[in-house]
């Protein structure tokens, strides 16, 4: 396996654009990795396109008829939250293989005000449809209970998950691309209506619309494109062992737990020589589940980290620098991509004044029950 560079990425900012389609938000993405690559189309040689909702609508090949039809080969990917990280894996594998020498990915998804799922669920299954078994919503119960369970477990408040909420929040108003960049309150987040005890309105994901694009090529290649390549020390995808777990409450733990090692193991790092994480925050209890999940603190102590502000940006281990999904959104095709860029700019020191300083090592991590997670460690050369 060849050692594969990240030599330039592009980034719509997320929000709402419902005179727009699909593949003209990729393509603006997509231009502006280029851009940043200094490269054309000409210089492409396999692209990776990521899309959930129009996973059957051949995206990929509606993208190039924008931005240059030139006969290469196109991959459409579906992988639930992780489709973005998945297509970009896959363009990974394609240079790291050496059968290729430059490859793109693209995550795009025109969501909308729709639901995690959309009304549609997963192809009937009552076990995953809106609904489902769970009895009010997939995913909000799901992270719910999930973070109820920590709290039984460990004596983990409300008030310290909401304080995930509010960090991200500060975080994002120094992001450009966040679908909001609104400063909330502890109180305002406390007295928010309930979603899914102990998650309020303002401690779950918005809904959008979105796209971003990364364009990554062999090291011995790089220099010919950057001066600043950021090396892909890791890029892994898991997805659920099988067990005799209760169908009513999906495994969001081991999916991540598992992806962290095989990543750390790959990369020869650990958790203490990350500078900094953008993990997949789609509620506020699930940022504090995967502190734990990916090693950056014990079991248990998620909840201290974030009273003590370890997690903010200035603190030992910035999380969401980008104001996570919480606040950046989360059209979810476009989610793994995105936090791959977000990294991408702080190892180059280009993240403006939500910078990490001195960042040299980074994760992206992703998970989509269903079941994937992929995690992507990157490291500045």
């Amino acid at each position: 396996m060849r050692d594969v560079a990240i030599v330039g990425v592009g980034m719509i900012k997320f929000g709402r654009y419902p005179e727009k389609t699909v593949p003209e938000l990729a393509a603006q993405a997509a231009l502006l990795a280029l851009k940043d690559a200094g490269m054309d189309m000409k210089s492409v040689e396999l692209m990776a396109s990521g899309n959930l909702y129009q996973s059957n609508a051949m995206v990929g090949q509606r993208i190039l008829q924008i931005i240059g039809q030139t006969g290469i080969p196109i991959i459409n990917v579906s992988n639930a939250c992780a489709t973005g990280s998945t297509a970009f894996r896959e363009a990974y594998f394609a240079v790291a293989s050496g059968a290729y020498d430059v490859a793109m990915a693209i995550g795009s998804e025109q969501m909308g005000k729709m639901g995690l799922l959309g009304g549609g669920g997963m192809g009937g299954d009552p076990a995953y449809s809106t609904e489902g078994v769970l009895g009010s919503g997939l995913m909000p119960a799901v992270f719910g209970m999930a973070g109820v369970e920590h709290m039984r477990k460990y004596g983990t408040t409300q008030e310290q998950f909401a304080k995930v909420s509010v960090k991200n929040d500060k975080h994002s108003m120094h992001n450009p691309y966040s679908q909001y960049q609104t400063e909330v309150g502890l109180e305002d987040v406390l007295n928010a209506r309930v979603v899914s005890w102990p998650n309020t309105l303002y401690m779950c994901c918005p809904t959008g619309d979105g796209a971003a694009a990364a364009i990554v090529c062999s090291m011995e290649k790089a220099r010919q494109f950057t001066t600043k390549p950021i090396k892909v020390a890791a890029s892994i995808l898991t997805s659920d062992p099988w067990t005799q777990r209760d169908l009513t409450m999906p495994d969001i733990n081991t999916l991540t737990r598992n992806a962290a090692k095989l990543a750390y193991e790959k990369a020869g790092l650990g958790p203490q020589d990350l500078d900094l994480v953008e993990l997949h925050d789609c509620f506020a209890t699930a940022e504090i589940l995967h502190y734990e999940n990916l090693g950056i603190c014990g079991e248990g102590e998620a909840g201290r980290m974030v009273d003590e502000g370890a997690t903010s940006i200035g603190g030992k281990i910035p999380v969401n620098a980008s104001g996570g999904l919480l606040s950046k959104g989360h059209p979810l095709g476009a989610t793994g991509v995105a936090n791959v860029c977000e990294v991408v700019w702080h190892l180059r020191g280009e993240a403006g004044g939500r910078q990490v300083e001195g960042a040299k090592v980074g994760l992206a991590h992703v998970i989509g029950l269903g079941s994937a997670c992929t995690i992507q460690v990157l490291e500045k050369v």
